[in-house]
């Protein structure tokens, strides 16, 4: 008899068939009724015990989270909130679970609690669906880059360069560090190193991502990327996940086209395909805002912002006109930005961001033009010397989702900006020599995978949307 999950039973209207079906006990009550997970959806199916034939040492077995298998018969359900569920003819008990040691209780937990038990948070009903919109949402991205003509490249994770030039970097070395070999004038001697040289875990894939568009035209990234970036924020983590594409001849207006378009194409999949996950998150969410005060509260439900970012075309807003409209905003006026803006050159905040979104404009919207001396040495520079060609997606509740720009093609221009911020050719000398032989225009992106996963379930930290988060001072499990 071929097992069936638990989602291809509730979906079924073939009663009477027999059926196995093997998964982890959810509750079990009044020694007859068990409901039964498998992960294949949040929803559990009623599984009905005849406990008058079954062994008591057996129906002494059957505690929360124990794995087992069962036969029987798939009825039309006579309780209410469920279709169908099974008349257990043979169960049998796979792997016990003591209930006096088992941390996962069908209770409500703190996040924080779950996270010290990550092992086993996704036993719980807001964690598999995290984690199954999660899956989701990463085949979303490769079905739409490869419905679009892109080809996966997989960038180092190891490197020698730092795409960002923010130095916040892990460094990878087989030296001894209680012995290491020193240079004649006391440095670390690099050469005696694996590599021969100074090697980082990647911050971005994007620099060698470029190398392979300027040949197969259209490339995208997906990958772990690393920042040790001492920062115990909830938008934060020090691995994470990074979708990258990169296209020739692409310009700043095709960049924007493309990542609207991608951004739309996936939070579309996942309202298609993920409804009962998407329904309990919103709900969570809903229930969550009660507790909260007024102000706190969230403006749009779950639905409602993601349907909020697929109906609505993004608003493309200069950084110059950002500013004004800051500027004069009563936030600002009134001093209720942690960050008031000033003058024109200010790195905006999330707080800017929001408001731009959520106040202003009431859709997505997407800065460019940014001054350049704000933004990274790869970003195409303007005729007026002062803005460079980058852009950031902003969505509501989030702030900023995607960074990207056009990237400078003209090599005078490239060696000039690496001068000024002391980044020195020989390092990047590779990178350079695509700007020397058949140079054009062409453009990417940047766009954080756990940002895209948070933003899509509702979830209000970083560290919730990934199965072990990695912060400072923190590598547990």
């Amino acid at each position: 008899m071929t097992r069936m999950t638990v989602a291809e039973l509730l979906s079924s209207d073939k009663f009477l068939q027999e059926v196995t079906l093997k998964g982890w006990v959810r509750t079990f009550r009044a020694n007859r009724f068990i409901a039964l997970n498998d992960g294949s959806t949040l929803n559990n199916i009623q599984c009905v015990v005849d406990f008058e034939n079954t062994d008591e040492s057996v129906l002494k077995r059957i505690t929360t989270s124990a794995a087992v298998s069962v036969k029987g018969t798939l009825t039309e359900s006579q309780g209410k909130g469920q279709t169908v569920e099974i008349q257990v003819s043979e169960i049998e008990i796979l792997g016990d679970s003591n209930p006096e040691e088992y941390p996962i209780q069908p209770k409500k937990h703190s996040f924080e609690f779950l996270r010290e038990n990550a092992h086993l948070r996704i036993r719980t009903n807001t964690f598999s669906a995290v984690m199954r919109l999660r899956s989701a949402l990463s085949f979303a991205v490769h079905k739409y880059f490869t419905e679009n003509g892109f080809y996966n490249f997989h960038a180092p994770i190891i490197t020698g360069s730092d795409a960002e030039g923010a130095g916040e970097m892990f460094n990878v070395t087989t030296l001894d560090v209680e012995n290491l070999p020193k240079t004649d004038d006391g440095a670390i001697d690099r050469s005696k190193d694996f590599f021969g040289k100074t090697t980082n875990l990647t911050v971005s894939g994007q620099l060698e991502a470029e190398t392979y568009a300027m040949a197969l035209g259209k490339v995208y990234t997906f990958g772990p990327t690393f920042r040790a970036e001492n920062s115990n924020t909830t938008r934060h983590l020090s691995e994470f996940w990074m979708i990258e594409p990169e296209v020739a001849f692409n310009n700043l207006d095709d960049n924007m086209d493309l990542a609207e378009d991608f951004i739309k194409s996936v939070v579309s999949y996942v309202l298609q395909n993920c409804k009962d996950d998407l329904a309990f998150l919103d709900n969570r969410l809903t229930q969550e805002d009660k507790s909260k005060p007024v102000i706190e509260r969230n403006e749009m439900s779950l639905l409602e912002k993601l349907n909020f970012v697929v109906d609505n075309n993004f608003k493309r807003v200069s950084y110059t006109e950002a500013i004004d409209i800051l500027r004069n905003s009563k936030p600002n006026k009134k001093k209720k930005f942690q960050y008031l803006i000033n003058e024109w050159g200010a790195d905006l905040q999330s707080e800017h961001e929001r408001y731009l979104v959520e106040k202003h404009f009431k859709c997505p919207v997407i800065l460019f033009d940014y001054p350049a001396n704000i933004k990274a040495f790869y970003m195409r520079l303007n005729e007026d010397g002062k803005t460079v060609r980058a852009m950031d997606v902003l969505f509501p509740g989030i702030g900023e989702i995607v960074g990207g720009s056009q990237r400078e093609e003209r090599l005078d221009v490239l060696q000039q900006k690496m001068a000024e911020l002391g980044i020195e050719e020989k390092e990047l000398w590779w990178y350079l020599d695509t700007r020397k032989f058949g140079t054009a225009v062409h453009s990417g992106f940047g766009l954080g995978f756990e940002r895209l996963v948070q933003f899509t379930t509702g979830m209000g930290n970083i560290r919730d949307v990934i199965p072990y988060p990695r912060t400072p001072q923190n590598a547990e499990f």
